[in-house]
């Protein structure tokens, strides 16, 4: 039986959540409990719309759901740079994370799609 945590989009989310929580771990004060917060709530909010695709038969929204928040955790990463509170080199790094997640939506929905409901 599949888990939501064998699939590949799911392991490099996840690694993309470690890296946001890392990046805003040194943010000043100032962005610390408001850009920084709403970065790691959407983070994680990219693995919740994970494990309730796969636990679900009726994915499309929930698929949906993902890439608008993975597209907005995109733009407050670019936002970090612009108000220099993230370096080019940080930057960088996370893109790379980014890019391993695999997240188009071609891809995404071909990962959840091979794996039955699960039942808990």
């Amino acid at each position: 039986m599949a888990l939501y945590y064998d699939l590949p989009v799911y392991r490099d989310t996840y690694k993309l959540v470690l890296a946001v929580f890392e990046l805003t771990k040194d943010f000043p004060k100032e962005y610390k409990y408001t850009l920084g917060q709403d970065m790691k709530r959407d983070a994680l909010q990219l693995v919740r719309s994970i494990y309730r695709a796969n636990k679900t038969v009726q994915k499309k929204d929930l698929l949906e759901n993902f890439l608008d928040e993975f597209e907005l955790l995109k733009l407050e990463i670019r936002l970090c740079v612009d108000l220099k509170i993230v370096s080019f080199k940080k930057q960088a790094e996370v893109t790379v994370l980014i890019g391993s997640c695999g997240t188009t939506p071609k891809s995404v929905r071909s990962d959840l799609s091979h794996f039955p409901v699960v039942a808990f």
